[in-house]
């Protein structure tokens, strides 16, 4: 089955802004499907192609980019290793899994100076960067980020189309869908948060009847393959990669879901966590959400770097890698979440869907605590703010994540009241259907994609 990707329309902005000025390096995780949708675009867009994996490019392929300063012959070479005829203007040479060959992403400069093709490179984002010490960066280059299927691709993949547009129109419309088609809603949705978007475990999801199980199997895969690339970072931190990755699902299953190294490690520290912090975060396989001491005021310039929660990149492998395989083949688990009887563990499920839904926009993560000396707790959480990024204006938006129907918003009111002049509008995202309280806003989590159409 074809999965039909967003990131398909801004390729073609691509090409039609550049025209043959700039290469694309789209960026991205193991296994998000940056070779499928290159590909897809190079069949439809082009009269012909080469795509160069760089996995098992030949020896002669990569000696061919000795010849850059005799480029009929570069090119001549590469039409008759793939049998492809290239023609100016109308071809497109693709540099697959890039970061195994840095040598080709330095031949960039020289290749989009010549003018005769247009060039992709796709490759794992933490590695690209890794391995560029010794090349020059090109400046021929523009870069997008590619993230798992959405809530929106996942339900047109599933043939829910006419949902997904009843849902956008009753969001603009600010009124509740019909309670029958909410219930509709809220399964699809939850089918996404147990299958996520990978697009192996939704191909294997669909194709296999709508099998769980089949999925799993697939984003276990990945989730080795993970790790085998955390087993491949710097020796001088490796471990403690490693070490954050298996405990993100205990993180998570607490009240406040923050990174609390004194489980990994009693005498740690967060400085000695910087660089594993950032590793997970830039290689999209983890989004990392870091507390904002004052959200008056931009909220990068408060950033709190040693109060940190730390989210799957995709939530479906967040269910695999915090449950074990009999939970998973029993079916009891994905009982529960579908019925919404999941209780805490379907907490941490709905705030990482959140947190990879802002990320996929292009939004850094952040939220917001208050701790009480007199309660000796804290006594104000907020799960994710969000601004308007205005410099001039700036507004917050705060939002609160509830997975259960019965819940309590002190915090969000105590948080209103203490950034009244700030706050534009202020979101609660529950099960239940959409709903004005007040200067509240609830909407149901297949809903809130919308915020930011």
């Amino acid at each position: 089955m074809e999965i039909k990707r967003k990131i398909y329309q801004k390729i073609l902005k691509w090409k039609s802004d550049s025209k043959g000025k700039k290469a694309l390096l789209i960026e991205g995780a193991r296994r998000v499907g940056k070779s499928t949708i290159v590909q897809r675009f190079a069949e439809n867009e082009y009269k012909s192609y080469i795509m160069i994996d760089f996995n098992n490019a030949p020896k002669n392929i990569r000696d061919n980019f000795e010849n850059l300063n005799q480029l009929d012959i570069f090119f001549q070479n590469l039409s008759l290793e793939y049998n492809v005829r290239l023609y100016p203007k109308e071809s497109l040479i693709i540099f697959d899994e890039i970061q195994k060959f840095p040598r080709a992403r330095e031949a960039v400069k020289y290749l989009v100076a010549d003018g005769r093709y247009d060039y992709i490179e796709t490759g794992s984002l933490i590695s690209i960067r890794e391995n560029v010490q010794d090349i020059t960066i090109p400046s021929e280059e523009r870069k997008i980020k590619m993230y798992p299927v959405d809530f929106e691709e996942f339900a047109c993949a599933r043939g829910e189309d006419v949902l997904l547009e009843y849902i956008q129109s009753r969001y603009q419309s600010r009124i509740p869908l019909e309670q029958k088609m909410h219930a509709k809603a809220m399964r699809l949705f939850r089918e996404y948060l147990l299958v996520g978007g990978m697009p192996q475990s939704v191909v294997a999801y669909v194709e296999n009847g709508m099998d769980f199980y089949a999925s799993d199997v697939e984003k276990r895969d990945i989730l080795e393959l993970y790790r085998d690339d955390i087993k491949k970072v710097s020796k001088k931190y490796h471990s403690k990669v490693s070490a954050l990755f298996d405990h993100i699902p205990a993180y998570l299953s607490t009240h406040e879901k923050k990174v609390v190294l004194s489980k990994i490690d009693s005498g740690a520290t967060f400085s000695q966590y910087d660089d594993p912090l950032f590793w997970l975060d830039d290689s999209m396989i983890c989004n990392v959400c870091y507390r904002c001491n004052d959200p008056n005021v931009g909220f990068a310039l408060n950033k709190n770097d040693s109060a940190v929660k730390c989210y799957m990149g995709d939530t479906g492998l967040l269910v695999s890698l915090a449950f074990n395989e009999n939970e998973i083949a029993s079916q009891q688990l994905y009982r529960s979440i579908m019925n919404g009887r999941l209780s805490l563990n379907e907490g941490m499920l709905y705030e990482n869907i959140i947190a990879q839904m802002i990320t996929a926009k292009g939004k850094k993560l952040y939220f917001y605590t208050r701790y009480s000396e007199e309660k000796h707790r804290n006594d104000v959480e907020i799960d994710f703010l969000l601004s308007n990024e205005s410099k001039t204006n700036f507004k917050i938006y705060p939002v609160e994540v509830k997975s259960s129907k019965n819940y309590s918003a002190t915090s969000l009111g105590v948080f209103r009241s203490m950034y009244s002049k700030r706050i534009k509008e202020s979101y609660i995202i529950h099960p239940k259907n959409y709903a004005v309280q007040g200067e509240i806003i609830k909407i149901p989590p297949y809903m809130f994609f919308c915020l930011f159409e």
